[in-house]
């Protein structure tokens, strides 16, 4: 028995680094591609915002039925949409203060990255 398990416990533990070296490969390999993604810099219009809520309950206490009660989780995403010179339209998600100072009608120049860019757009009036 322990033979077996002498065995067993070092090739879990092989497995298990494995795969967490993999990702973090992965995830080195992805954010070294978008960083030497070129950035586009265009004129453009902001054409219309929104924002888009969800409600989300969860059952208290890891009860599924729901017998302890449920807590609700609200999260709001915000998206603007851009007309540019080309004529194509760019939906693009941003922060609620971005959200917040910018309005429909403004122009000015658009820069953007790659769709994992957190900060998203830089906008130049």
């Amino acid at each position: 028995m322990f033979d077996l398990m002498s065995i067993i416990v070092p090739i879990i533990f092989i497995i298990v680094i494995g795969i967490i070296v993999f990702s973090l490969g992965q995830g080195i390999v992805t954010w070294n591609k978008n960083n030497q993604s070129p950035r586009s810099n265009v004129s453009a219009v902001i054409i219309a915002k929104r924002e888009n809520i969800t409600h989300h309950q969860h059952a208290n206490a890891g009860d599924a039925s729901g017998a302890h009660g449920f807590h609700t989780t609200t999260s709001t995403s915000y998206y603007v949409t851009f007309l540019v010179e080309s004529g194509d339209r760019i939906e693009l998600c941003v922060s609620g203060t971005e959200y917040g100072m910018l309005v429909e009608g403004d122009t000015g120049r658009l820069t953007f990255g790659n769709k994992s860019n957190k900060v998203g757009l830089l906008w130049l009036m």
